[in-house]
């Protein structure tokens, strides 16, 4: 049964209006989701793509307003307009996945606080703009640069006087060519809930260090300390932990790469077909910095499986198809869709390694329905 969407605790906006295929997450802050049947496009469409927030939404700006200061550890600081960095930088276009690092929360096991994601805190679009790159050349990176920081005007929604969140990614992966910074996502301004005007892309890397509301982007000498950048946000343990374990935040490292993946979009949960009729099942694949090699289907609780077909690659990191056909028999059923990548890495059956924050669950996607 579809539930009946639940708006956010905050003032209604006719911006989170318009996502008519999201829940919403029992949070003071903006969260939702769609149901994994609505990211079956190959470009996620405005109206199905996930909003994640750590806080408060910036008051709707005049992007002609909007300017991008760029400080720190740089020979030459500078300032932007969105205009200015359309005539001043070659303008590119990256495909990509975007996913936030807590999607399958939910399902872990025991419990972990956070927001509460099933599947859905996942999408896939073109984000154009600038490279970063290209900027941090013109503002001249000092030999002492070692990580960016983001800086953003939204904030903590308990304390207003903080900043809901300011990450920031390694040079290397900042100066990396497919790192952005975009004004724009499937060839459309880049929408308010999404950033708007401008934002970070940097894909293989959680949906956290791709800043929103970019408004300041800062060089610095050390791994950035910003908000919800250090103790255990955004970050795995370095050995297993499990509940109850004493364990020293210290030792646990930035989130840089996101796990193998997959989700059946075809057909959708609660689906009713004809037994003994070919059935299609097809999905998505996707992986952070290692590319996925496979995806194999299963219909009887993973005792066998059947290799999927999946498209040839496209951009690095867009997603990649994947489609079987199966004949089942009368009854309930439940299918099972397991990726793995070119290293080995394959998803779990239950769920990814437990972590008190409750992050990269990459367990198989199931959907439950009827051969009738």
């Amino acid at each position: 049964m579809t539930e009946t969407p639940r708006m956010p605790h905050q003032a209604p906006d006719p911006a989170l209006a318009a996502k008519t295929r999201l829940r919403w997450l029992d949070d003071s802050a903006a969260n939702g989701e769609p149901p994994a049947e609505a990211l079956d496009p190959p470009l996620t469409p405005a109206e199905a793509f996930f909003v994640r927030n750590n806080g408060d939404m910036p008051p709707a700006v005049d992007a002609g307003q909007w300017r991008l200061d760029i400080t720190g550890e740089v020979e030459r600081p500078l300032s932007f307009t969105l205009r200015e960095l359309r005539e001043s930088f070659s303008v590119v276009s990256v495909t990509a996945v975007i996913e936030c690092a807590g999607n399958g929360r939910a399902f872990l096991d025991p419990p972990v606080s956070g927001a509460q994601w099933r599947n859905g805190a996942v999408g896939c679009a073109r984000w154009t703009g600038v490279r970063m790159r290209d900027l941090l050349e013109r503002a001249g990176v000092k030999p002492s640069a070692v990580y960016t920081g983001h800086h953003s005007p939204d904030r903590s929604l308990t304390s207003p006087d903080r900043p809901a969140l300011s990450r920031g990614i390694p040079i290397a992966k900042a100066i990396a060519p497919e790192t952005l910074v975009a004004f724009a996502m499937n060839d459309e301004p880049l929408p308010r809930l999404h950033g708007g005007p401008l934002r970070v892309v940097v894909p293989g890397y959680p949906g956290s260090a791709w800043q929103k509301w970019l408004d300041r982007l800062d060089v610095r000498d050390r791994e950035h300390d910003g908000e919800k950048m250090t103790g255990t946000d955004y970050r795995l343990p370095a050995r297993p932990v499990r509940p109850g374990d004493a364990f020293d935040a210290a030792s646990f490292a930035v989130i840089t790469d996101m796990p193998v993946k997959s989700l059946i979009t075809r057909p959708a949960a609660g689906f009713v077909a004809p037994a003994a009729e070919a059935l299609t099942v097809e999905g998505w694949a996707w992986s952070g910095a290692t590319p996925v090699a496979g995806v194999r289907v299963s219909a009887d609780g993973g005792v066998t499986w059947t290799q999927a077909g999946l498209a040839a690659p496209g951009e690095p990191y867009a997603w990649r198809r994947f489609s079987v056909v199966l004949t089942l028999a009368r009854g309930p059923v439940t299918l099972m869709a397991q990726a793995f990548d070119v290293a080995g890495a394959c998803q779990p059956v239950d769920q990814g390694p437990w972590n008190p924050r409750g992050y990269c669950n990459n367990a198989v996607h199931r959907i439950t329905g009827q051969m009738a």
